[in-house]
């Protein structure tokens, strides 16, 4: 096939984003914009997300439109949470690849619903947790494959920054950031669990205490997190959006200008029984195999050399491949739906108490 059509709905921060890389892919063409606004409101918007010279494209004001009049071979889907599933659905319906920004769904019975209509269809669905098209993420699932550490025994892992008391981020039309469900659990912790995943295997079950001490608001803004993994391998984790600590992935991988970046920090390191890995910056101990494991006895010690992209245009890059056949989704439905159970478990672990199974 030539050049795979793709169409963006909602032209929000995240859907100009995907605009951009769909006209720096060579393979890629932007064919139409799908956005409730009226076309004035979207072409100020240009000089951030280049809809400006996207003038040119058919704006339609909802995805049925779009789809009954030009389907593109595969639409982004960039709206609210909420709008997710039953957007998701009418692509399929149409026999549309379908690219769902995370989460799946706004719910797990309507992320079950989505892989249900999927699979009965035989579409091709791919969840956009960009952080699984980062070269950094590839190497260490590398490594940790590759079997260096020995037997997986444990991850410790953070996910601490501050975020703005002021620019309106916790005001006016964005108080809802300050009710349950817009605390850090539901905002952010999806992008670790998908991390978790992928460097050490399925999450079976979590604990979880949380707290909302420091902002007072009615949502937690701390968490500590144990998470049980299927191969045995524990993990431990806190999770803050109100502190002011450089150990988080936006802060660490340098993948994302926007952030204030720290090389010497990393937010996770990986532990094995014969070795350990601290990400991002890959500073890699271990144990020769032919000696004898001790406290007392010297590591081998090294840096990883790592290349950085985009993970974003990546992402835009590997959704094209799908469409074309070449690739099977690297974050298919059912593997969203996974990074949403676990979130959900993660905050029904921190309202009772309980160990929360995953599966």
């Amino acid at each position: 096939m030539g050049k795979v059509r793709l169409s963006v709905v909602g032209a929000g921060l995240i859907g100009h984003r995907h605009i951009e890389e769909i006209r720096k892919n060579p393979d890629c063409e932007l064919v139409s914009i799908v956005n409730p606004n009226p076309p004035k409101a979207i072409a100020g918007l240009g000089d951030k997300g280049g809809l400006a010279a996207a003038g040119d494209r058919p704006l339609y004001s909802s995805l049925e439109e779009m789809l009954s009049k030009d389907a593109p071979d595969g639409v982004i889907l960039a709206t609210p949470n909420r709008l997710h599933a039953d957007q998701a659905i009418e692509c399929i319906r149409h026999g549309v690849a379908v690219f769902i920004e995370k989460p799946i769904a706004h719910t797990l019975a309507d992320g079950i619903r989505v892989c249900e209509a999927a699979e009965a269809a035989g579409i091709k669905v791919l969840v956009g947790h960009h952080r699984r098209h980062s070269p950094i993420l590839h190497r260490v699932v590398e490594i940790v494959r590759s079997g260096v550490l020995g037997t997986l025994v444990g991850v410790m892992g953070s996910a601490v920054f501050y975020k703005p008391d002021s620019d309106g981020y916790y005001d006016g039309a964005n108080a809802w950031r300050r009710a349950p469900g817009g605390g850090p659990i539901l905002l952010n912790l999806i992008h670790e669990v998908g991390n978790l995943r992928a460097m050490l295997g399925e999450i079976v079950a979590v604990q979880a205490f949380s707290s909302n001490t420091t902002r007072s608001f009615d949502v937690e803004d701390t968490v500590a997190i144990n998470f049980r993994f299927e191969n045995g391998a524990l993990g431990s984790f806190l999770l803050s959006d109100t502190a002011a600590c450089a150990r988080s992935w936006e802060q660490t991988s340098r993948e994302n200008a926007q952030y204030a970046s720290y090389p010497d920090e990393d937010c996770y390191t990986i532990i094995g029984n014969r070795g350990s890995l601290a990400v991002p910056t890959m500073r890699l101990k271990y144990y020769q195999r032919d000696t004898d494991r001790s406290w007392y006895k010297p590591f081998v010690s090294e840096t990883v050399p790592l290349e950085r992209t985009d993970p974003l245009a990546a992402q835009i890059a590997h959704f094209a491949a799908v469409i074309r056949g070449d690739a099977e989704p690297l974050v298919s439905a059912r593997d969203g739906l996974q990074n949403l159970r676990v979130t959900e478990a993660v905050l029904e672990a921190a309202r009772t108490g309980a160990v929360v199974p995953t599966t």
